[in-house]
């Protein structure tokens, strides 16, 4: 029988075969995630990271998945996230309870009034970030 854990503190892989694994003691340190990544690569662009964040700062940095769409859920609080498509930005507002996809190749980054939670379900492999 599985254990409750945080999900703020332990992100979960979903693979191949609607498996579901939690990574117990994950960072985003790459001395962490290089031998995740090296781990579930088999499960190619399928494979997705769940993760859950709160934050009451605009994200430092731009992000890109060049090979799978992002579901972002949020779940508390109100962010701007804003999307870059064809060099024009687009911003979406979503509140708690509401969610918007990142579909692939798309820059996107948030802006939050407050404290704000989200939940990230991404298909992460290439993914990329620039300076915002």
């Amino acid at each position: 029988m599985s254990e409750p854990f945080d999900l703020t503190a332990t992100p979960v892989h979903l693979g191949l075969g609607a498996t579901a694994e939690p990574l117990h003691g994950f960072s985003w340190d790459p001395s962490f995630f290089e031998p995740y990544a090296e781990r579930t690569a088999s499960d190619g662009d399928e494979g997705r990271l769940v993760s859950m964040f709160s934050f009451d700062a605009p994200w430092a940095q731009w992000e890109q998945h060049p090979h799978g769409s992002e579901l972002v859920i949020c779940t508390a609080g109100r962010a701007s996230l804003i999307q870059e498509v064809d060099g024009e930005q687009h911003t979406v507002v979503i509140r708690a309870g509401e969610a918007v996809i990142n579909p692939p190749g798309v820059w996107h980054t948030v802006d939050v009034a407050g404290l704000t939670t989200m939940v990230f379900i991404t298909s992460g492999r290439g993914t990329r970030h620039r300076p915002r």
